[in-house]
This record gives structure tokens, sequence and C-alpha cells, in this order.
């Protein structure tokens, strides 16, 4: 049965970009419509899952560590990693990037702040780059963690939009599946879809796309915020650049929850919106298989420092600059050039305790709960609980007291080309006997020292060098890395405003998007690298353009 709404505007996506236009859209006594084919334990999206970093520059967070940071800096960071050079599918991801880093450097602190989100007080660096002052990667730390981590990024937009429906400005249609936009004379005036049947599954299950209904709604805009392709392994592979990242993978596990499907770009393309940058994308390549899984296939990435060695899946030492941290998609270019979907870390426990992080709120309870005494726990010797469980329980975990037992171990998880113990051992001999001196030309233990001389660095993240065949820092440990799902940077092309494009380069009317779906901005703000921390402000940022732009345009 069919059923018409009337609202001012219909938002497509209860993530967090959704949240945010939503939040704007209230903030000026707009009423919305916020529809989501999931259930309402997914308020929030994949946002809620995430670590929380937040992309600034120039912050009080960073100039207390002594970094010192610029907008011109870190544009020429982004412009440097983003390498835009299509004339017509980055003429808006071009502007965007100014206006993003413009936000990061400027406003973006203090808008988060007067809503209750508060930084921890250590900057991250990630994904340190390519080698080349002018090329990819971050030229100092700019990695924020929020205090509470991707549920209290949401919780402070959430809240707000939760208030405005107690007042009758939001109503929330779960279980609500878009197939087709409405567009009339040009303009896009509603949806129509699929009510699903009602569904118990908890945050991130997959759940049930059985049909129990139908549905209509009418708006004077709408607002596609339905996030990428990263569950979706399928339309990944479809869109995989084999000219710039080597073969399709055929294994990938999925970093993202399967309602992350992809479904609203080749909908409101049907419609008439403008697609660009379709091959650009944002995988990672330390990801492991989730002992304790929520979605299928669900993996975890290792936010490793800098320390451990790096072999790819035939025992070879992976090439400077892909060391961890690094350069995330010229590794992923260089494992996938040698037709592997693997490669290994091999480390010690010194290294694991102070090196490894996972990625997500989940497996770091006490950012994520703000349990100041738990977070003082990392200072103590040992491993995160997370990270012991993964180590105890984990299928990509090998701890082994000697090398030769360690390297029989790894052969045994049978994934790939036989190890050759002697091809393993040196390697591990060969960066061993560069730790003894004060000078040495390997490039890993040269960043390392330089990622030491970062005073955060040296305290809580980075571990003193030493050999790895050194018995008191062991025993020894190997992981097997896999190829991750996670994010898509094209997408739906937008105006300043996430006003989505026709192909023809003029706006649609009554049409915009914004978050992942449209690339974070414009259709692909992070060109073909990101920066990492820049996802979530991505969609911060272009849900805030769309609320905004609707707020005040709207009759």
């Amino acid at each position: 049965m069919s059923e018409r709404e009337q609202a001012d505007v219909i938002v497509v996506g209860a993530g967090l970009a959704g949240l945010v236009a939503t939040y704007e859209l209230v903030r000026a006594g707009r009423k919305v419509l916020l529809v989501d084919q999931e259930s309402a334990a997914n308020l929030g999206g994949q946002a809620f899952w995430s670590l929380g970093g937040l992309f600034m520059v120039n912050s009080p967070e960073q100039r207390r560590m002594g970094i010192k940071d610029s907008y011109e800096l870190a544009l020429k960071d982004w412009l440097g990693s983003a390498g835009f050079d299509r004339e017509r599918e980055d003429h808006w991801p071009r502007q965007w990037a100014q206006a993003y880093v413009q936000f990061a450097a400027g406003e973006k602190r203090a808008y988060l702040h007067e809503l209750g989100l508060r930084l921890m007080p250590n900057v991250g660096w990630a994904e340190r780059g390519s080698g080349l002052a002018s090329g990819h990667g971050n030229s100092v730390p700019r990695f924020h963690l929020t205090w509470g981590t991707g549920p209290e990024v949401v919780r402070v937009f959430r809240d707000p939009v939760l208030a405005a429906e107690h007042r009758g400005l939001v109503t929330f249609k779960h279980r609500h599946q878009v197939d087709e936009l409405i567009v009339e004379n040009g303009a896009a005036v509603g949806v129509r879809g699929t009510v699903l049947e009602p569904s118990g599954a908890a945050r991130g299950v997959k759940s049930s796309r059985t049909a129990a209904g139908s549905f209509e709604l009418r708006a004077q805009a709408v607002v596609v915020t339905s996030g990428g392709i990263g569950g979706n392994p399928d339309l990944v592979r479809k869109n995989w650049p084999v000219d710039r990242l080597g073969p399709a993978p055929e294994r990938m596990i999925c970093g993202v929850p399967a309602h992350v499907d992809g479904r609203m770009l080749e909908i409101t393309e049907s419609a008439g919106g403008s697609i660009v940058n379709r091959d650009r994308m944002w995988h990672y390549v330390e990801g492991i298989k989730n002992w304790d899984p929520i979605w299928p296939d669900h993996a975890i990435r290792i936010i490793p420092g800098p320390s451990s060695l790096w072999l790819d899946a035939t025992g070879k030492r992976l090439p400077p600059p892909y060391f961890p941290g690094f350069d995330t998609l010229g590794t992923l270019r260089h494992i996938r050039a040698g037709g592997h979907e693997h490669s290994w870390f091999i480390l010690t426990q010194s290294i694991i305790e102070k090196e490894f992080a996972l990625s997500g709120s989940e497996q770091n309870p006490d950012f994520t709960g703000k349990d100041l005494k738990m977070t003082l726990g990392r200072t103590k010797k040992g491993p995160t609980g997370p990270v012991a469980a993964f180590m105890e329980h984990g299928a990509d975990f090998v701890v082994r007291d000697n090398l030769r037992d360690l390297v029989s171990g790894m052969n045994a998880l049978g994934s790939g080309p036989e190890l050759d113990y002697d091809q393993v051992r040196r390697e591990v001999v060969a960066r061993d006997r560069e730790v003894g001196s004060a000078y040495s030309k390997d490039m890993q233990l040269m960043a390392v020292r330089n990622a030491r001389a970062y005073l955060a660095d040296k305290i809580v993240r980075v571990a003193r060098p030493h050999r790895l065949l050194d018995p008191a820092h062991g025993p020894l440990i190997a992981v097997r890395l896999n190829l991750l799902t996670r994010k898509t940077l094209g997408g739906l092309e937008t105006t300043l405003d996430s006003q989505v494009v026709r192909p023809d380069g003029t706006p649609f009317e009554g049409l915009y998007a914004a978050g992942e779906v449209a690339g974070f901005g414009g259709g692909g703000v992070h060109g073909y690298n990101a920066l990492e921390g820049t996802f979530l402000g991505g969609c911060i940022f272009s849900g805030r353009a769309a609320g905004r732009a609707l707020a005040k345009g709207l009759a």
C-alpha cells in the first residue's frame, strides 16, 4: 500500500551526513523526513563504528604539541595527495578541496566543540606519505581523535535531531528502502520505494530485504546521504582501477556493514544525476578477520606504528616507501602488482604492545567509553585487551618463540605461496643488522627515528628500535594482512552547496547529496588519495553545506 506525506526535505540515509544535514535544516525550522533502509538501531551508519579521527589544521592540540601547521601547508599536502588531473570530473572536487581545508583550518573545531565534542590531547601522524615533500602524505601530525570515538561524533548530531523529532520537525522512516527518485518537470520532488519487514537485528548485522509494502514520499527537495559501496564487493570489483591498482582482487574482507551497498548511486544516476570519478576508491592492506564478527566477512584494520617488518606473500620485504602507516594505496598497488591478495607483518611483543592500534569504536572501549582509568592502562606493559584477544583468537595471528617456528606457523595458515624460511631469515637479519648502528641506510629505520622525534609518538606510539631476533623483546609475532574494503572516493557530482549536477554540468533542481555517496563532496574531494581523518569531516562538511543551502533557499 502506498503512502504519501508532505515535508520540506527528504533525507535518504540516516548516517552521519544525513544527521548533519537534518540538524542544519531543523535549526532553521524546516520539516524533515529521514528515510533509511535499516532499523533505528543503525542510526549514525558507518560513523558509529569509526575510531572518530578528525583532520584539523593549526589546532590548539597541535600547537601544544609543538606542531607548526598552516592552511597553506595543509592545502599543499592535500593537493599533492589528490593529484587532480581530470578537467571535467575534477572541476568541483578541486573547489571542495580548497573549501574543506579552509574549514579544517578554521571553524571546524569550534563548530564541533559547540556541539559538545571533545578531542584527546595527543595528535596522531597518519598517512605519512610517499617520501617526497611535494607528493602524497601529511607533512605533520593532523589526526585528532575524538574522546568517545565514532559514537560520540554521531551523538552530538543525533541528540538534537531526536529532540527535533519530539518537536514534530523530524519524522523517521526506518526500514524504508528507496527504489526511485520522483522527478517532475526536471526537479526532484520525492522518493518511492519498498517498506521492508521489521528487523530486530542488532546494529551492523545484515538485515532482511523482504518486502512488506510500498511507499511514496514528497517534499520540496531530496538529499541523498546513503553512503558508498564498500559493503558491496561486486561493485567494488566492477569499479576497480586496474590501470592504477592492478587486477581487481577475487577475495576481500569487508570493513563496513552489508548495508553500505551503493544502491542510491545507480538510482540517482538513473534519475539524471552525474557520477564522476567512480574508479577512485580507498581500501586498506592491513585487514584482519574479526574473530567475533558482526557483519559478513567483518574486517578490522590494524593502524600500525612504523616498526613492523613488512613482507609480501613470497617473503620479500616491501620496498620504500611502503612502510606501515605511510602510503596506503601505493602499498596496495605494489601488492596487487605481484598478483597477491595478502602480505605479512613480522614484529615482536615490544612492537605490538606500543604500536598496534585497531580501527573501530568497539575495538577501543576505553576511548569509546570515555574511561580515563582504562585509557591510562595503555601505559602499562602488555597489549590492549582487544589486541590481546586477536593474538589469542584471531585467524591471522601467529605467535612463536623463534623464527623457524614462526615461518612454519605462517605456512600452516595455508594462504598463498609457501614461505621459504631462508628467504624470510635473510630479510629479518638484514634489517636487524642495521639497528645497532648510529647510522643506517635502511629507510624504514630512518623513518622510525624520525617518528620518535615527535614526542607523542615517542611516548605512546613508536617502540624503541631493537632487533626482531632479540629474545628480550619476544616472542615473535606474524600477522597475515588481508585486503579490506572501505571507502568510495568518487560519487555524485555536487556544487559547493551540495546540489547534484547533471552530466551536462547544470544543477539538478531539488536534488542534493552529501557524505560518501558524493565522494565526501563534489564527487571526489580527496582526488586519488586521502590524508586520513578526512572521511568523518567530509560527511560533516558536505552534510552541513546541504542543510544550510536548503534551509536558506527553500520557499
